[in-house]
């Protein structure tokens, strides 16, 4: 059994942050949540990049993943990143980001498909 990760989710829609938060947590990772990009760049700035894998959603309001993907990358160039969206074209924009991103999570998920892709996520890295 690997060691726990700490993880960063950002995203706006409730119901699937706290989902997100759950599964993983129950995956034995270490939790924290922003509503919003900006919100999770704070946290990332506070954490001096400190996280073993942020996972944001794309689109949202303020600051959207990919604005805060980008910047994150330039603070914190080996953190890890991974983008969830419900939209085509989202998946799109994130391509300009290969090499900042490790991969784009279609939602809706399951329980298991977002544990099993932060897993892979993160023992791409370990």
């Amino acid at each position: 059994m690997r060691a726990m990760a700490k993880l960063l989710i950002v995203e706006d829609d409730e119901s699937v942050r706290t989902l997100a938060a759950r599964a993983l947590e129950r995956a034995g990772h270490v939790i924290d949540i922003a509503a919003d990009g900006a919100q999770g760049l704070a946290l990332i700035r506070a954490a001096s990049g400190g996280y073993d894998l942020v996972l944001s959603d794309i689109r949202m309001p303020e600051m959207d993943g990919i604005e805060m993907a980008k910047t994150s990358a330039a603070l914190f160039p080996a953190m890890k990143i991974m983008l969830m969206t419900g939209y085509a074209d989202q998946r799109e924009r994130a391509e300009e980001l290969n090499g900042i991103i490790r991969d784009v999570v279609q939602k809706p998920f399951t329980l298991a498909e977002i544990r099993a892709r932060v897993e892979q996520a993160l023992a791409c890295f370990a």
